[in-house]
Parts: C-alpha cells; sequence; structure tokens
C-alpha cells in the first residue's frame, strides 16, 4: 500500500502561511519525510462564489506547484488531484506535464477527470455537455505529441497537422494516466486507456451534485472494483497493472487525537483485498502546524508499521 496527501486548501478558513514559499516547502519536505508516497494539489481554476460558499473550495495552479515541488524533494510522486481535462487545450497540458516530468527525473502520475461544475466550465469558454468528447479527444492527443514526431489528429475540437513537441516525458512511453470519477463511464475508460482508477466517496446528496454515483460504502467500493475488474479483463489487462486510489476511515481523522491508528492499518488489509493500492490521507488546513504534525505522526504510526508488515 501507498500512502498520498492533497494540499489542504480544501476547507475555509485554511491557514494563510500554507500559500507561502516556506509553507509549500515544508509540506512537500514532511510529506516525504514522513513516508508518503505522493503528493497532490486540487484543480478549480475558476470556481463559481455560490459553490464556494456552499462548502467548494479554493486551489493553486496545480502544474505550477507540482513544479514547485518538484524542486524540492527527490522520491516523492507528484500526483494532483484532480486535473479537470477539458478546461484546458491538450497540447498545453501535454508540455506543462512534460515539462515537470522531466525536471522531476520522471515522478508525474496524471490523475484527472472530466469535471462537473457547470459554472466552471462556462467561465472558461467550455462546452460542459460536450465535456466527455473532449475529455476522450484529449486524452489520445496527450499520449500522440507524448509518444510521437510529426505528430498527426483529426477531431471534433482538435487538429494536428504534423506537430512535434519536446522534451518528451521522462517516464516511457509516457506518465502514467490515472482517472477520477465514480462512473460506468469513468471505470471504462480506465480499462481502455489508463493506469489507475480514483474513485471519491460520494454521499447521495453530492453525488447527486457531482452527477456520480453514490459511493458511501465498503460494499459499495466492492461492486465498483466488481465492475471495474470485469471491464479490465474484457480489454484483455492484467487488474495488477491498474492502480486504485481511496481514503480508509477506519479509526476516524488522522489529526484527531484519538485517531485509532491500529483500527487503520487493520482495515488497511480490506481495501487492499479489494485492489486498493494508494491510500489519500485527508490533512487539516487551518493551521499549518497541525498540517505538519499530521504528517509526521501518520508516518509514525501508520506508513512506517504498515511498509514494516
Amino acid at each position: 500500500m501507498k500512502f498520498a496527501v492533497t494540499f489542504p486548501m480544501v476547507a475555509p478558513p485554511w491557514d494563510q502561511r500554507l500559500i507561502t514559499k516556506q509553507g509549500v516547502v515544508d509540506f512537500a519536505r514532511t510529506a516525504e519525510e514522513s513516508g508518503f508516497h505522493g503528493l497532490g494539489f486540487t484543480d478549480h481554476p475558476a470556481p463559481t462564489d455560490r459553490w464556494l460558499s456552499a462548502g467548494g473550495h479554493d486551489a493553486v495552479d496545480p502544474f505550477a506547484a507540482l513544479a514547485f515541488c518538484a524542486a524540492v524533494t527527490d522520491r516523492i510522486k507528484l500526483i494532483p488531484n484532480i486535473v479537470v481535462v477539458p478546461y484546458r487545450n491538450p497540447f498545453i497540458m501535454a508540455k506543462a506535464i512534460a515539462t515537470v516530468d522531466a525536471f522531476s527525473g520522471g515522478r508525474f502520475i496524471f490523475a484527472t477527470g472530466s469535471g462537473y461544475l457547470k459554472g466552471e466550465f462556462k467561465a472558461l469558454g467550455v462546452d460542459f455537455n460536450n465535456r466527455n468528447q473532449i475529455f476522450d479527444e484529449a486524452i489520445e492527443v496527450m499520449i500522440g505529441i507524448w509518444t510521437t514526431d510529426d505528430f498527426a489528429y483529426e477531431g471534433s475540437t482538435f487538429t494536428a497537422l504534423g506537430q512535434t513537441a519536446n522534451p518528451k516525458p521522462v517516464q516511457k512511453p509516457h506518465p502514467p494516466i490515472w482517472i477520477g470519477g465514480n462512473s460506468k463511464r469513468a471505470r471504462r475508460r480506465v480499462a481502455t486507456m489508463a493506469n489507475g482508477w480514483t474513485p471519491f466517496p460520494a454521499p447521495r446528496v453530492l453525488a447527486t451534485t457531482a452527477r456520480t454515483p453514490p459511493l458511501e460504502t465498503l460494499d459499495d467500493l466492492a461492486a465498483l472494483l466488481d465492475e471495474l475488474w470485469t471491464y479490465v479483463d474484457e480489454a484483455g489487462r492484467d487488474p495488477a497493472d491498474i492502480d486504485v486510489s481511496y481514503l480508509n476511515h477506519v479509526g476516524g481523522r488522522p489529526a484527531d487525537p484519538d485517531f485509532d491508528a491500529d483500527a487503520h492499518i487493520a482495515a488497511l488489509a480490506d481495501l487492499e483485498a479489494l485492489g486498493v493500492t494508494w491510500i489519500t490521507v485527508n490533512l487539516p488546513g487551518d493551521d499549518i502546524e497541525a498540517t505538519l504534525d499530521t504528517m509526521r505522526r501518520y508516518g509514525e504510526t501508520v506508513i512506517a508499521p504498515s511498509q514494516s508488515t
């Protein structure tokens, strides 16, 4: 099992010291020193105020932030959580990712999704109703420009008449692609074009807002994974080649004084049996000292013991 953290600028009010050079350096280096295998940033370039006021969250630019983190770390994977592909031209995204992958020595994992916030799509001038076609074509374009010189492509939105982009990513044939979302479409994409799946817990109310199937219990996750493995088998692929990133709620919140590390570790076995390979750990964002202390404590009480068994 591997472990990742997302930059905790997610639940206001967040500590303003997080958004400083020293704050990001401390976050990245503490994550690496504590044994985490990955770190990430969310992606919301233009959320609506209504969504923010209803519990949404701000975000920094994930590519700039991950490039910064790459410069102050040595081994930790750089995993945005998650990039909304239709928001950006795929050639621009491919260039940003190839650059970060090169500068980091091959540490970028492209975790991505098709998005769900209509207001954000509108602000960015992107057709919300066409987002899935844009997504599929964009992934084809990105893989093409990463792996091919004189790349040609004719799609409904993007046209390449012989493009070549260097540097190519360090990872071959390209950085791993993880697909986010709970839908059948997302899982079919994983089976046919990706290297990992990142479902997210979605109570019934949130699931309606996010336009995604609900995911509340381990049984819910097991059912979705059963379908995923069926799609993977149909595609002639090995499930062992597919990463699955999820959360572990057992034992309480890692930042709480009564967090039960033993129960948390025991629950990892159940998740691993389903095929989960990565655990994302939620951090407090209202106090940077609490953020860093939570990572250190989680590393000592969960990561180190779980890696030694």
